[in-house]
């Protein structure tokens, strides 16, 4: 009877606290629950038992039914059937007070009643007292802590106090009663100086201490709750204390996931430690363990920068083998980065493949990089094939991948498919730039086609009013190196009728050339002079130069004269 009744009584506790009043109980269920006399002394006092009342509250007759009769086919006792089942009842009731009384024995802590008053007045001395003197205070206060009250404590106080009175609150009901130091619990603390404005350095090496030491407890410290520690150490840029949680994973209980890798990664690279980002990336592809997509176009990019092209790549590899996808940003970093390495050159050259159907448009910028890496090592005809790739599939090529390729083809001396990918241009609807026109201009001077590279200058001057310096000054160059001085003074003119005033480099070249190769020092003079009434000032040896040959063919004339002179005295003494 007492063992039911303080059943009863616990429950009807506990749902008054955090469940509504149940209905009341039926008549007949209330009647069952009372506990039947015992049967032999009811028979001794009782001589003409009353019949039990029914679920109406009126007289039961006596059963006539034939089932009712005993083995001798007389009627039963109808004492005797009413406490048959009574009693029936009862066992069947008391069996079920067991079971919830069993229930009871062990109640779960989360079911506790929180003392509301309590809560709110330790929050406000929490929220009043100075961050020192806040153990002292509770211990004052000689309150029992268990897991509910905390929690109630913490909620209410995470509003208006700081992470760190949290932490000494949290600490000191834990020293109170370690059952309050719950991962639960835990968890709002953490929030809370995660959740700052300004993250106090001092909070989260406190906060460091409490998890490492609650880590000697399983279950009591989870991956979610280290992971922001590490981004709170990244954002303080402390990477070693980072690298130290990320390393002590396996001895707290926890694994790492892909947050976790990206967030030490991270952390390191905050402080360049570039070799212990690699030994954390290392373990993430071992573990096959990755962040979502644009995180690993995070670990790509950074790996990028810091000259690891290699392990960016393996990153994005795997990764993809993961059903990871990074970003076609990270992917068009990482084409350019290889692109740009003589060894990695054909790396990129295959990740090109990556860009298929709607991508194909954003994948402009690492076509280049790939033509440009190909022509710079000699490798022309792939860059031609992926540059005729791009016309007849995409992306559509621009003018300076054009020029990419033509530059190295005229490099080469490769004139004719220099001039054809100019007309391809042109069918592409791209009108070729001066570049375009000077860099093929440049080859066929290079080989002597000096006529050639006149008419493409002509060529030039149709489509664009004005051309470049450049342009120019290829040409003069030319027609010096071929001797063929006339046509690069005539050039010098054109420049200056064409409205392009000659700048020191033209008139320097030409001087030299005519005072080394042609001994013509009258007309470099004359240049001097046309460059000095233009502002332009002669470099000193140049100068020099001009003064040499001129003394020099002096001396050939005063030897000259002194050969006639004497060839002269020598005719006048024979005769």
């Amino acid at each position: 009877m007492w063992r039911r009744s303080g059943a009863r009584a616990l429950l009807l506790l506990r749902s008054s606290i955090h469940r509504p009043l149940p209905p009341p109980p039926s008549p007949l269920r209330a009647l069952t629950r009372a506990p039947p006399p015992p049967r032999p002394l009811s028979r001794f006092l009782s001589s003409s038992p009353e019949p039990l009342p029914d679920a109406g509250g009126g007289a039961a007759s006596a059963s006539s039914d034939p089932t009712d009769a005993g083995e001798d086919g007389l009627a039963s006792d109808p004492t005797e059937a009413g406490e048959d089942n009574l009693a029936s009842l009862w066992e069947e009731d008391a069996g079920d007070a067991d079971d919830v009384f069993a229930a009871d024995a062990s109640p779960d802590p989360a079911d506790a009643v929180v003392d509301e008053v309590l809560a709110a007045r330790v929050g406000a001395v929490v929220e009043s007292t100075p961050e020192d003197q806040i153990p002292s205070a509770l211990a004052d206060m000689v309150v029992d802590f268990n897991e509910p009250l905390l929690a109630a404590i913490l909620v209410s106080a995470a509003e208006s106090c700081s992470g760190k009175k949290l932490l000494l609150l949290f600490k000191s009901a834990g020293k109170n009663n370690p059952a309050a130091k719950s991962l639960a619990n835990l968890e709002i603390v953490v929030d809370k100086i995660a959740d700052s404005d300004e993250i106090d350095k001092m909070d989260v090496y406190l906060l460091w201490d409490l998890v490492k030491e609650m880590g000697a407890v399983p279950g009591s410290v989870n991956t979610q709750v280290l992971n922001k520690l590490l981004a709170m150490f990244w954002k303080l840029e402390k990477s070693k204390a980072a690298l130290e949680a990320f390393d002590m994973f396996s001895e707290l209980g926890c694994a790492p996931d892909g947050d976790s890798y990206y967030l030490a990664i991270q952390a390191a690279g905050r402080k360049s430690m570039v070799d212990a980002a690699w030994r954390v990336c290392d373990g993430m592809i071992s573990s096959g363990c990755f962040p979502d997509g644009e995180k690993v176009g995070d670990i790509v990019m950074f790996f990028c920068k810091k000259k690891k092209v290699k392990e960016a790549h393996s990153v994005y590899i795997t990764a993809k083998e993961k059903k990871v996808q990074a970003p076609t940003s990270a992917l068009t970093f990482l084409v350019s980065a290889l692109a740009r390495n003589d060894e990695t050159i054909n790396t990129a050259l295959e990740l090109l493949e990556e860009y298929q159907g709607e991508s194909l448009k954003d994948a402009g910028q690492s076509y280049a990089a790939v033509i440009h890496g190909l022509c710079n090592t000699n490798n022309v005809e792939d860059a031609r094939k992926v540059l005729m790739r791009m016309v007849n599939l995409g992306p559509a090529p621009g003018s300076a991948v054009f020029n990419f390729v033509i530059t190295a083809l005229s490099k080469n001396g490769e004139m004719e498919d220099a001039k054809g990918l100019m007309r391809v241009m042109e069918n592409q609807g791209i009108c070729p730039d001066i570049y375009t026109y000077s860099v093929i201009m440049s080859g066929y001077a290079k080989g002597g086609m000096m006529d050639e590279a006149h008419a493409l200058l002509r060529d030039a001057k149709r489509i664009h009013p004005r051309l470049s310096r450049v342009t120019y000054h290829t040409l003069i160059r030319g027609y010096c190196k071929m001797e063929e001085f006339e046509k690069a003074l005539e050039c010098l003119k054109e420049m200056k009728e064409d409205g392009m005033e000659p700048n020191m480099d033209e008139y320097n070249k030409l001087i030299q050339s005519l005072c080394l190769k042609a001994l013509d020092w009258r007309t470099a003079e004359n240049l001097l002079k046309e460059m000095e009434d233009g502002g332009l000032c002669l470099k000193g040896t140049t100068r020099s130069l001009i003064a040499a040959v001129k003394e020099l063919e002096m001396d050939e004339l005063s030897k000259a004269s002194q050969e006639a002179y004497c060839e002269k005295l020598e005719t006048a003494c024979r005769n």
